[in-house]
C-alpha cells in the first residue's frame, strides 16, 4: 500500500520550504508541490534526510498523495496568487478536505474564500504564522481560524510544529472564518509600533545622548535582561553592534534611511478606522515609514527651520528616562492592538479569547516579549478587560513612568527629534484619563454647520440648537 502524507505544502519558497521541513522533522509525512518542479526537487535533494517527503509535479498527484481529510497548506503570495491556487486545487478536493492559507492574507479575503468554499463542502483555514523563516523551521507562533471541526483535524499537527513555552504550544484556534488572519494582522500592526518606538529610543540616545551605535547596542543588551526583554530588543542590539565590512562604519550608518512595508500595518490601521478603534501608535508607525520612504519631499523640506539636536545634552538621566518612555509606550501599543482584537471579535462574532492570543505570542513570533505573561494574566483575571492600561500591573508601570515619559517627549520636541510614537502614545494615555475632552466643542461645531445634534450632560435625548435663528434649543 502506497504511503499517504498527513499534510501537504504547495508553494516552496523559503517560508513554505521551512514549514514543510518542520512538519517532516516532527515525524509527519509531507506531500510537496510547487509551480516549478525544480524547487520541489531541490528541497528533497537538500533536506530529504530530515523526514519523509512525497514530491509531486502535478497537482492531481499531489492531492492523491494525501490522506483524508486532505490538508493542503498554501504558501504563496497573498491576493491573486492565492486565489489562483485555490481555483487549481478546490476542484480536486472532496467534501471535508481543507485548504490552509498560511500567508499574510487580508482577513476580508479570507472571509470571502471561507464562505465560498464552505458551499462546496470544503474547509478553508486562514492561518497566521509569525516568526519569519527561522520560526517557520524551528517553531512559529500559529494563529489558525476556520471552523472548530477543521481544527480538530488540523490543530494537533500545527500545535506539534509550533513554538513551546513551558511545554505549551504557541498555537490555538483563534475563531471562525477570518479570525486567524485578523489577529495575525494586528500582531504585525503592533510589530510596526514596537519597531518605531525602538527606533525613536535609538535616535534619542544617539542624537541627544551622544552615544555611538556600539554603546547603544550595549544599552539595549542590558534592557533585554529586564522588563523590556523581547525578540525585537535583542535583535536591535545585534544590528547596532554590526560593523560594515566594506567601510568599517557602523552598519546602521550605511543603510538608506527609508523603511519599507508590505501592507499589514496599513491594513491594521484601515481595519481600526472601520471599527472606530483608536490605534494611534500603530498609525503613527505606518505614517513614519511612509514619510521616511518619500525622498523627494524630504529633500525639498530638508532646510525647514528648527532646532538641531545637541549630542551629549541629554543629561545623566536620559538613558533611564528613555527606558521608562519606551516601556510605557510599548504598553500603549499592545493595549491598542488588543482593544482592536476585542472590537473585531464583537463585530464579527468571533469570540476571541485575548488571553490566549497573549499566550501564543510568548514565543515563536516577532513581538514575543516577557511582559506578554502579564498580559495573559490580566485577561485571565478579567476576560472583558476594557484596556490593559487599567490592569494593576500595567497601571503601576505606566504611572511609574509618567515623569520620565513626559520629559522624553518634551526633550524630543525641544531638540527637534521626531518622536511620533512616544508622543502619540502619551497623548492617547492622556486622552483616556481626561475627565472631560474638547470633543464637546467638536460636537457643537458639527451641530452648527450640519445640524448633527448633540447630547447634554444633564438630561437624556438628542438636541439641536437653531443657530441661524434665535439659537433656541429643540429636541431632535
Amino acid at each position: 500500500m502506497t504511503e499517504k502524507a498527513q499534510i501537504g505544502v504547495t508553494g516552496l519558497a523559503v517560508m513554505g520550504r521551512n514549514l514543510a521541513r518542520n512538519f517532516a522533522r516532527h515525524g509527519h509525512t509531507v506531500a510537496l508541490h510547487n509551480r516549478s518542479y525544480g524547487r520541489t526537487k531541490e528541497l528533497v535533494e537538500a533536506y530529504g534526510h530530515e523526514g519523509t517527503f512525497i514530491p509531486s509535479e502535478r497537482a492531481e498527484d499531489f492531492v492523491a498523495s494525501l490522506e483524508r481529510p486532505r490538508r493542503v497548506v498554501i504558501m504563496v503570495k497573498a491576493g491573486k496568487a492565492t486565489d489562483a491556487v485555490i481555483d487549481e486545487f478546490a476542484p480536486l478536493l472532496e467534501e471535508g478536505d481543507m485548504l490552509i492559507d498560511a500567508g499574510n492574507a487580508h482577513f476580508a479575503d479570507t472571509r470571502r474564500r471561507e464562505a465560498a468554499l464552505k458551499e462546496r463542502g470544503l474547509h478553508f483555514v486562514g492561518t497566521g504564522v509569525s516568526g519569519g523563516e527561522e520560526g517557520a523551521l524551528h517553531g512559529p507562533s500559529i494563529m489558525p481560524g476556520g471552523s472548530k471541526e477543521s481544527y480538530e483535524s488540523l490543530g494537533p499537527l500545527l500545535e506539534d510544529i509550533s513554538a513551546k513555552v513551558d511545554g505549551e504550544p504557541c498555537c490555538v484556534h483563534v475563531g471562525p472564518d477570518g479570525a486567524g488572519h485578523f489577529v495575525k494582522m494586528v500582531h504585525n500592526g503592533i510589530e510596526y509600533a514596537d519597531m518605531q518606538l525602538i527606533a525613536e529610543a535609538y535616535d534619542l540616545l544617539r542624537s541627544v545622548g551622544g552615544h555611538s551605535p556600539a554603546e547603544i547596542a550595549e544599552i539595549f543588551k542590558g534592557w533585554n535582561e529586564g522588563r523590556l526583554g523581547s525578540y525585537l530588543i535583542e535583535i536591535t542590539a545585534e544590528v547596532l553592534k554590526q560593523i560594515d565590512a566594506e567601510t568599517g562604519k557602523p552598519f546602521v550608518d550605511i543603510v538608506v534611511d527609508q523603511a519599507e512595508q508590505k501592507g499589514t500595518g496599513r491594513w491594521t490601521v484601515q481595519a481600526a478606522l472601520d471599527l472606530g478603534v483608536p490605534v494611534s501608535g500603530i498609525a503613527e508607525s505606518v505614517f513614519a515609514r511612509a514619510l521616511s520612504g518619500d525622498p523627494k519631499v524630504r529633500a525639498a523640506a530638508a532646510d525647514l527651520p528648527g532646532p538641531t539636536a545637541t549630542a551629549g545634552s541629554g543629561g545623566a538621566d536620559l538613558q533611564a528616562d528613555v527606558e521608562q518612555a519606551l516601556f510605557a509606550s510599548k504598553i500603549v501599543a499592545y493595549a491598542q492592538g488588543f482593544q482592536q482584537i476585542q472590537a473585531a471579535s464583537a463585530e464579527y462574532g468571533w469570540d476571541i479569547d485575548p488571553g490566549q492570543m497573549a499566550k501564543i505570542w510568548r514565543d515563536g513570533c516577532i513581538i514575543r516579549a516577557k511582559f506578554l505573561d502579564f498580559i495573559k494574566q490580566a485577561f485571565d483575571k478579567s476576560p472583558d478587560l476594557p484596556s490593559l492600561l487599567v490592569d494593576e500591573y500595567f497601571l503601576d508601570a505606566v504611572s511609574g513612568a509618567q515623569e520620565a515619559w513626559r520629559r522624553v517627549v518634551a526633550t524630543a520636541a525641544q531638540q527637534g527629534i521626531p518622536a511620533p510614537g512616544f508622543a502619540s502614545a502619551l497623548a492617547y494615555y492622556d486622552g483616556l484619563r481626561a475627565k472631560r475632552l474638547p470633543a464637546a466643542l467638536i460636537q457643537g461645531q458639527r451641530d452648527f454647520f450640519g445640524a448633527h445634534t448633540y447630547r447634554r450632560v444633564d438630561k437624556d435625548g438628542a438636541f439641536h440648537t437653531m443657530w441661524g435663528a434665535e439659537r433656541n434649543e429643540v429636541s431632535a
